[in-house]
């Protein structure tokens, strides 16, 4: 038995609002169960040094917590004067991913940052990050084509993550946190609308686990994702 009571294969509830904060060319609050995250695309008609005259676009991310997301008081990291380890791996994920379902070439020499805030976290923050940023780059990039700015969509496809793991001995989906702090196993599965992985995080947090097992947590995963994607085509209709 799951604490929260969910089916081994069942997400937590998903609501993706957008249109969320007045001035981000597009926005969304994704909640996943009692996991809150605010993401906000940012545009801007510059790209890096490294890519300045190549055509190409850029898509990145930043990522952070509120002090009060968790039980307990986080410090801040602008007052600690630098970016946890942890903080700098995530939001780098978060770029990487999005940038699998992007055509840089069509977004021409421009950037778009993705701000993800987590406002609540009950587990699986930068599964959400990555599914509402999704969004919220959608959402700017509509912007750009209405405008006439471009005339190619550069968004090749979905991008969407989810958590899977192994809990009490059972491959599970969607970890809130009192089953990832007890997880055997631990993953992360990020993949596009079309079913193709993007990047996977796996571990055995205590013990191992078997190639077989790791199969079904694939499977797990991809009816996870799927459900996650129906959430965002609902979203940007």
């Amino acid at each position: 038995m799951r604490p929260s009571g969910r089916n081994l294969d069942e997400l937590r509830q998903i609501s993706i609002e957008t249109g969320v904060t007045a001035y981000a060319e597009g926005s969304c609050l994704i909640k996943c169960g009692n996991t809150h995250v605010l993401c906000t695309a940012t545009l801007e008609e510059r790209v890096p040094p490294f890519l300045k005259n190549t055509g190409l676009g850029w898509v990145t991310a930043e990522y952070g917590m509120l002090p009060r997301a968790t039980h307990t008081r986080m410090r801040r990291e602008a007052a600690a004067g630098k970016q946890s380890g942890r903080t700098q791996e995530i939001q780098r994920l978060i770029g990487r991913s999005l940038r699998a379902g992007v055509d840089r070439s069509a977004l021409g020499e421009r950037q778009i940052t993705i701000d993800c805030d987590v406002i609540q976290a009950d587990g699986g923050t930068r599964c959400a990050a990555i599914t509402g940023g999704w969004v919220a780059l959608r959402l700017a990039i509509n912007k750009l084509i209405k405008a006439g700015d471009i005339v190619t969509d550069p968004m090749t496809d979905h991008i969407a993550a989810v958590s899977c793991g192994i809990y009490a001995g059972q491959p599970v989906l969607d970890l809130d946190y009192a089953e990832d702090s007890e997880a055997g196993t631990d993953g992360n599965f990020v993949m596009t609308g079309g079913g193709r992985m993007v990047e996977l995080q796996a571990s055995a947090e205590n013990g191992t686990f078997s190639g077989g097992q790791f199969s079904e947590l694939m499977d797990l995963a991809t009816k996870g994702v799927a459900a996650l994607v129906v959430a965002q085509k609902a979203a940007t209709v």
